[in-house]
């Protein structure tokens, strides 16, 4: 009965351990999201201003290669602007303290406009964040 009762032990203390041993896959994973471009006019595109939602601010802001950034102090609203040749792809990346999180942020396009610095109208254009 006592060696029943030492493995018994043994074996709750283990399973127990386990459990509180780590999160189980459920706690944050930071890294990057990508904001892409979609434009009508690919390559004509000289800047864009955007506004980044999330649930949290990002901890960075990075511009594609070929491209400069220009934002506000990070927080959940954030507004960004990207000057050089607009093309369709990437033109950002944010660091987010929570990868899996990717739905809650949003990217919104405030202005857009071509390299002769003329605004151009909205129609068209859109953005998408994905890891």
């Amino acid at each position: 009965m006592k060696r029943l009762g030492r493995w018994l032990l043994v074996a709750l203390a283990l399973g127990g351990a386990g459990s509180c041993s780590s999160d189980a896959g459920t706690g944050p994973v930071a890294g990057v999201l990508t904001i892409s471009l979609a434009t009508p006019n690919s390559g004509a595109d000289g800047a864009i201003q955007f506004r980044v939602t999330g649930p949290v601010a990002p901890t960075s802001i990075t511009a594609a290669p070929g491209l400069r950034v220009f934002s506000q102090p990070l927080a959940m609203v954030t507004r960004v602007a990207i000057t050089g040749t607009l093309t369709n792809g990437a033109v950002v990346t944010i660091g987010v303290a929570d990868t899996r999180k990717v739905s809650q942020y949003s990217a919104t396009i405030e202005a857009v406009a071509g390299s002769d610095f003329q605004l151009r109208p909205l129609t068209g254009y859109s953005l998408t964040i994905s890891q």
